[in-house]
């Protein structure tokens, strides 16, 4: 067989024993043999400040090795940061890069350009539907909760 076009790796079914082959830019996975390279997709560069609470996916981060506080207190955190940004009083990369509990506060919060099915969802449909230097409303993720600026 031929050699695989850019942008797919092949995989084996754990629960088949079948060759599926994914799009690694789109996470997408189709049966048969890709006959063109992989799209990317639409793609939006996006940052984020994100604040974590006891029942996150992983409660620690950089800044906190046990996190505790509740997500009513995630979520109080998160509106103060937003109202500082919307007021003018403080940057969202500077609050980013000293409060986000996302090892991408070492980059002012910058996550790069994704595709969609790369991120959580909620955190993916916020992120598309954010018009280019919009910030969003508080989201929700397993992660934690999320404040999203659209960069790109």
């Amino acid at each position: 067989m031929s050699s695989l076009p850019e942008g797919w790796e092949k995989h084996t079914s754990k629960s088949t024993g079948r060759t599926y082959y994914l799009n690694i830019h789109t996470k997408q996975s189709q049966w048969d043999f890709p006959t063109s390279p992989a799209s990317v997709g639409k793609q939006v560069r996006c940052s984020h400040l994100l604040v974590k609470h006891r029942e996150s996916r992983r409660p620690s981060s950089w800044r906190e090795e046990k996190i505790t506080r509740s997500k009513e207190e995630a979520l109080d955190i998160l509106k103060d940061y937003l109202d500082k940004i919307t007021r003018g009083e403080e940057k969202f990369e500077d609050l980013a890069s000293k409060y986000s509990d996302c090892s991408s506060a070492h980059k002012g919060g910058d996550l790069g350009f994704f595709s969609s099915g790369q991120m959580q969802k909620p955190f993916e449909e916020a992120s598309f539907a954010l018009k280019v230097g919009e910030l969003s409303e508080p989201v929700f993720t397993d992660s934690g909760v999320h404040i999203i600026l659209r960069t790109a």
